[in-house]
């Protein structure tokens, strides 16, 4: 099966390095003009923009700050044209022990929710807003296998976060899909990835390979595959869907 996203122009948020960077890359690979957002990762972002083989734009959103978030894709139709795919795959994973002090704690609290749920919020909106003339839009949404079966302590925010894009998945497939737009959710478990380096830095690697069934760590190349298909369109009735890459850690 050849998978081509020729003329589809699709939006990958932390698309510097990780997951983001791999979906980019395949996306690219198989045809796709991609919009390549970053956060403070220029210099990275910036090396990718050179490796891919088709059209890709750089653009820069803080997405912790909302009022950065409203207006960033009206932004970019405005400027490339209408967006066929958006990827929500930027996220952050802070630690707040539970001896950490409540006014501290909420500070972790409120971080990771504007950028795991609050600009995928609104992402995800504004999107929507501009894919409803075009009666075309695919979104997915990088969640975590800590949607579904929770996380240590430190990461309840985490967590948390993670499970609100469950149910914004499943309540825009279900209202939206008839307007031709389409969301579909991948949670991964742990992922060679900075963020996931800083997390087996605290925890050990051991702990992370005697919780799977397989005998190495998921690589952000694992996930690249599973997303490039989704915005194919070729597995558009799969909309609302939850998949689980976690190297079979946890089997629903």
């Amino acid at each position: 099966m050849n998978i081509s996203l020729k003329n589809q122009r699709i939006l990958v948020t932390g698309a510097s390095r990780g997951i983001g960077r791999a979906i980019a890359r395949q996306l690219s690979d198989s045809g796709a003009e991609v919009i390549i957002h970053f956060n403070s990762n220029k210099a990275e972002a910036e090396s990718l923009l050179s490796e891919l083989k088709n059209t890709a734009h750089l653009e820069s959103c803080d997405l912790s700050h909302p009022e950065q978030v409203i207006g960033f894709v009206p932004g970019l139709v405005e400027k490339y044209g209408p967006l066929t795919g958006l990827v929500n795959n930027a996220g952050i994973a802070l630690s707040a022990p539970d001896s950490m002090l409540s006014t501290e704690w909420l500070q972790v609290w409120e971080k990771t929710m504007a950028v795991n749920a609050t600009a995928v919020g609104i992402l995800s909106k504004e999107f929507i807003e501009q894919a409803k003339s075009q009666e075309n839009g695919r979104i997915v949404t990088i969640s975590s296998r800590a949607a579904f079966r929770g996380d240590t302590p430190d990461y309840l925010a985490y967590a948390a976060s993670k499970g609100a894009l469950v149910s914004l998945t499943r309540s825009i497939a279900r209202h939206y899909g008839k307007q031709g737009i389409k969301a579909f959710l991948i949670a991964p478990g742990f992922t060679r990835t900075d963020m996931a380096n800083e997390i087996l830095a605290e925890y050990g690697e051991d702990f992370a390979l005697k919780d799977i069934a397989l005998n190495e760590l998921t690589r952000p190349e694992d996930i690249a595959p599973m997303v490039t298909l989704l915005c194919s369109g070729l597995a558009d009735h799969a909309t609302g869907t939850s998949i689980d890459m976690n190297a079979g850690s946890y089997v629903r």
